[in-house]
């Protein structure tokens, strides 16, 4: 369990199966569209089939560091009865109640979004008891547990009283609730301790949907506190049965780097263990699948009609200002140069430990990575002139200038390992910000990755790096991202 099978930030699995093929989502907080959904034969491999909240009437966002981690809240993906169901929570939106929403098939369309009033909290889940009857289970951030109630999921209708099935094992914050039957038991898996160094998977059954739960005596069944494991912080975890009858979990992990305490970057990923059975309780197995090596490398030209579904932009809908087409990409006029709040930015998620971006085209234009508006470092162009940028906290600060740089030289960042000799105190890693003329890199600064770490920023998001006109509309010819 050393390597995500979705690497970067996506945070907070949910997975179910349809016959041979297994669907996956993840949270994705402020940026649009929302929820990413992933297709896959073999749960190793991935690829991107669209997102579910991918209309502005369906996903409200907001934008700067008011937005920033809030948004969509810990999906979950259900399949019933032929048709696919996801709920979530918006935190913008969040005492209007739980988001659902369905679809034929889960590239979509999705349906329009409703509501579950008076249900307030995070993290819901739906499931199905023997008569049909839908039940939501969720994180109630008023009573502090696991609380649940009989709902109508077509309309979002409460049909019964809601009560709390669950406090926990006594770790902090309980949330992630999914509820599962199997073997006549009633499973309820949830994480604790927080989603940092202390999170943990535990779980409880009973004979009844609605309990009263049992705690297994062997809680946590998976936590990674207090070791020296490269994958920390796992939690956050969804069963599954696969075709042949025997079971899996997908969970989030981080996998921090640099000297003690290490830092990580790319925020939160999906990681998959086995599962058995014994005695009616899930064992996990961490070493049942090895996943792949993965070449996230990609070349964009934007020839299509539509952007890939890769592209997202913090609080904003990117179909709003990014227009793809057979001359490139039009990027529409988003911040002024001088200023740091990023207003249409395009971007991906970052998804190697170590990784290079570029992007070409005509026009004043800045290339970003970031993890908030507070935390970003840039590469601009205004004119001839590049500047290689910071923001940190209230610090906004150009650490070179360089004039007559010719507009067909490539705006770089690059992900570089942190190097230094034995006993240096060492970040994760070391962003390099540059111009690029075909092979011939002119290195402009270089920064501590770790001012670029959920460790300094905070938040339950990672870096993602993309591009921005700056002023007035840009013309994007080409954007690079390659793996190591």
């Amino acid at each position: 369990m050393s390597a995500p099978i979705l690497s970067g930030y996506h945070p907070d699995p949910s997975i179910c199966r349809v016959g041979e093929d297994y669907f996956l989502i993840n949270s994705s907080f402020e940026y649009f569209p929302g929820v990413p959904v992933f297709s896959s034969r073999d749960l190793l491999s991935w690829r991107q089939i669209g997102n579910v909240l991918d209309r502005n009437g369906q996903l409200n966002v907001v934008s700067g560091i008011e937005g920033a981690s809030g948004g969509i809240y810990a999906p979950t993906i259900r399949y019933h009865k032929g048709r696919f169901w996801m709920i979530t929570t918006n935190l913008h939106d969040v005492r209007e109640g739980h988001i659902i929403v369905s679809a034929d098939h889960p590239a979509g369309p999705w349906t329009e979004p409703v509501y579950t009033p008076g249900l307030v909290g995070i993290d819901p889940d739906l499931a199905w008891d023997e008569r049909g009857d839908c039940y939501i289970t969720w994180s109630d951030v008023i009573k502090g547990g696991i609380s649940q109630a009989r709902i109508d999921p077509q309309t979002g209708t409460t049909l019964s009283p809601s009560r709390e099935i669950w406090e926990g094992t006594g770790g902090a914050h309980v949330e992630g609730p999914h509820i599962y039957t199997r073997n006549g038991w009633w499973y309820l898996l949830t994480a604790e301790g927080g989603t940092a160094a202390g999170h943990m998977i535990t779980v409880a059954r009973a004979e009844a949907i609605d309990g009263p739960y049992t705690p297994c005596p062997a809680n946590p069944i998976l936590t990674h506190r207090s070791t020296s494991h490269p994958v920390q912080a796992v939690g956050h975890g969804d069963l599954l049965e696969l075709q042949d009858g025997s079971w899996a979990m997908v969970h989030l992990g981080t996998r921090p780097r640099g000297s003690f305490p290490k830092w990580h970057t790319n925020g939160r990923e999906t990681f998959i263990v086995g599962i058995d059975w014994v005695e009616d309780w899930p064992v996990v197995v961490e070493d049942r699948f090895t996943p792949p090596d993965v070449d996230a490398s990609f070349e964009d030209r934007f020839a299509g009609e539509r952007l890939h579904p890769r592209w997202i932009a913090p609080g904003t809908n990117p179909s709003s200002f990014a227009k793809p087409g057979d001359n490139g990409l039009i990027l529409h006029a988003g911040r002024q140069p001088a200023t740091a709040q990023s207003s249409r930015l395009l971007a991906v998620r970052a998804e190697d430990l170590e990784w290079t971006a570029s992007v070409e085209g005509v026009g004043d234009l800045a290339l970003t990575v970031r993890i908030d508006d507070l935390h970003q470092a840039i590469v601009q162009r205004v004119g001839g002139t590049v500047a290689a940028r910071v923001v940190i906290g209230p610090t906004d600060q150009d650490l070179a200038v360089r004039d007559a740089i010719p507009e067909d030289n490539a705006l770089t960042i690059r992900s570089v390992p942190f190097g230094g000799p034995a006993g240096q105190r060492k970040g994760p890693d070391r962003l390099v910000l540059g111009v690029r003329a075909g092979d011939d890199f002119q290195e402009l600064a270089v920064l501590d990755g770790r001012y670029l770490s959920t460790e300094v920023a905070g938040g339950f998001t990672g870096r993602v790096v993309g591009m921005e006109a700056l002023g007035a509309d840009a013309i994007i010819s080409r954007f690079t991202y390659t793996s190591p």
